[in-house]
């Protein structure tokens, strides 16, 4: 589990093709975390399993994860976000993400103001309606505060640390980005759903 507060912009080192999905190298110089063989970390929305420590971090990326998400994609150079998994001791700054991708959404529009960069991000139909005004939501592992919610669209509005410091400042207009939702609206969803179905099935009034 992680809160979705970025330690690191590291860059992809190399990406190689294999049996299973993909191997990718990611070099995560000056990074002051040290993860070790088996730990999990988030990059940039992902859970992976780091499965070597020796300066330059390698994960396997199975096929499935490879579809659903943007690591496919990625191109050695690009940047990447990086988190440790959380702690019983850490401080939950953001919130509960799980590093667990519903789906790839894609930038329509950033936009510059004098005190904050607006982003608007087209989501997947189906994650509509987990997103709520005022609620959460990872992009490329980063935790957001949803500024704006529209019909088809929402909107993020970044400070400059988080500009500078993940790679939500690279973003232009067609950039994809890993979106999860809130694990806890997609329970409340998801509940609410089972008992409608649970209701029409025996003839029961919804009212």
């Amino acid at each position: 589990m992680f809160t979705g507060i970025i330690q690191h912009r590291a860059k992809l080192a190399a990406a190689t093709r294999v049996a299973f999905g993909m191997t990718l190298e990611i070099d995560a110089s000056g990074w002051d975390h040290a993860p070790a063989h088996g730990e999990s970390i988030c990059v940039s929305g992902v859970c992976l399993t780091c499965t070597s420590d020796r300066g330059i971090f390698t994960f396997d990326v199975i096929a499935q994860t490879l579809e659903c998400t943007t690591l496919g994609s990625l191109s050695v150079g690009d940047a990447v976000n990086l988190e440790p998994c959380l702690r019983p001791d850490s401080l939950l700054s953001g919130h509960i993400v799980q590093g667990h991708v519903d789906g790839v959404g894609t930038v329509e529009d950033v936009k510059t103001a004098a005190d904050e960069v607006r982003i608007t991000i087209r989501p997947p139909e189906h994650l509509l309606d987990y997103i709520v005004p005022k609620g959460s939501v990872a992009v490329d592992g980063v935790s957001m505060t949803l500024a704006a919610v529209h019909p088809e669209t929402f909107e993020l509005a970044l400070i400059p640390t988080t500009l500078e410091l993940t790679t939500l400042g690279l973003v232009k207009p067609g950039s994809r980005v890993n979106l999860e939702t809130d694990i806890l609206a997609k329970t409340i969803v998801h509940l609410h759903r089972r008992m409608y179905d649970q209701e029409d099935a025996t003839g029961a009034d919804h009212g």
